[in-house]
């Protein structure tokens, strides 16, 4: 009876939307949310402070062992854009090319192009009021300007299912069109190269480079997948595609993006390997592919990830070694076996 009081104080206390625009679902466990954001919001308060002394001045964002120490721990929404815009040199492709962005609305137009954007709108965050035709201002407005502008940008990639997430979340924390676009650009440019491409070359490499991490790493959940036939890219491809957008809380995905943007996109496998260490044995109790599929749709909820803070120090010491260039050697491995596949 206490604790079901406790719940429903709680849920009187926590708004029933977040602060960016999505509504809680209906088995949100909002007294944990309460325990959790309460001990956040000292941490928050603690880390808006050292930012604020360390942006002071107002020049560019400078790459430094503090400033990728202080991304670690976080970014306050306050500061997010602009360092995420900083360090993923996307302020400075803006800045060398003024008014690009609203030549490219202004171009010939692609019908093809604007109906598959156009097909999207709707299915693009049904849960946040924000992107709702009622609301004022609606953001799919917004959405599709980016989208389509990006569609002109890059012929080669065009619009591609997924990216309506990443650059809604852009627009969120951004507020801004012309950011999105320039931020949506060093995701699908250079940070992801291939992943929204036709052939999607590049996704499907990552999600080959996760299956031999996973091999060396955690070898058993490894014979569970083989031992079943499973494709890693049935059971990872939404955490990739989405990159993590849907899947994980709000704040953890944009945790997750903070070190994304400063640090490529070893980021993505850190992430999933600590998902999938921290959750071995459940996996490993699953008897069939139903099972497997099942435990990894679990493993994306509760209160590891939920908590953010703690999830994003995990991720950093649970993988153990992650560098660039053993990341690099197993990328070139797998994109070559997947080319002589055809």
């Amino acid at each position: 009876m206490e604790s079901a009081g406790r719940a429903q104080a709680a849920r009187e206390r926590v708004p029933r939307i977040d602060p960016y625009g999505f509504e809680r679902p209906e088995d949100f466990d909002y007294a944990a949310y309460e325990e959790f954001f309460s001990a956040y919001l000292a941490i928050l308060t603690r880390r808006a402070i050292k930012w604020s002394r360390l942006l002071k001045g107002g020049g560019g964002i400078q790459k430094s062992m503090t400033l990728k120490r202080y991304i670690r721990k976080g970014v306050p929404l306050e500061h997010r854009a602009r360092v995420w815009m900083g360090v993923s040199g996307a302020q400075a492709q803006m800045d060398q090319n003024p008014g690009y962005y609203r030549r490219l609305l202004q171009g010939e137009r692609d019908d093809s192009l604007e109906e598959a954007i156009r097909t999207d709108m709707n299915r693009t965050f049904p849960d946040n009021v924000r992107f709702r035709k009622g609301s004022d201002p609606c953001l799919q407005r917004t959405l599709y300007n980016v989208l389509l502008a990006y569609g002109h940008h890059n012929r080669g990639v065009g619009y591609c299912q997924g990216m309506n997430f990443l650059a809604g979340y852009l627009i969120l924390v951004t507020r801004s069109e012309e950011e999105s676009f320039w931020l949506l650009d060093a995701l699908v440019g250079r940070i992801l190269p291939d992943y929204y491409s036709p052939s999607m070359l590049g996704l499907k490499t990552d999600q080959e480079v996760l299956g031999e991490l996973v091999r060396t790493k955690l070898p058993a959940v490894a014979a569970l997948m083989d031992g079943h036939g499973l494709l890693w890219t049935l059971v990872v491809s939404r955490w990739f595609i989405c990159l993590f957008v849907d899947v994980l809380p709000v704040e953890t995905v944009l945790r997750v993006w903070d070190c994304l943007f400063n640090e490529g996109s070893k980021i993505i496998f850190r992430v999933a390997l600590t998902l999938i260490k921290q959750h071995q044995a459940l996996i490993l109790e699953a008897t069939s592919v139903p099972d497997i599929c099942e435990k990894f749709k679990e493993i994306t909820g509760g209160s590891f990830v939920t908590e953010c803070h703690t999830f994003m120090q995990k991720i950093f010491s649970a993988p153990g070694s992650l560098s660039r260039a053993s990341i690099a050697r197993l990328r070139e491995r797998c994109r070559a076996r997947l080319l002589a596949q055809g």
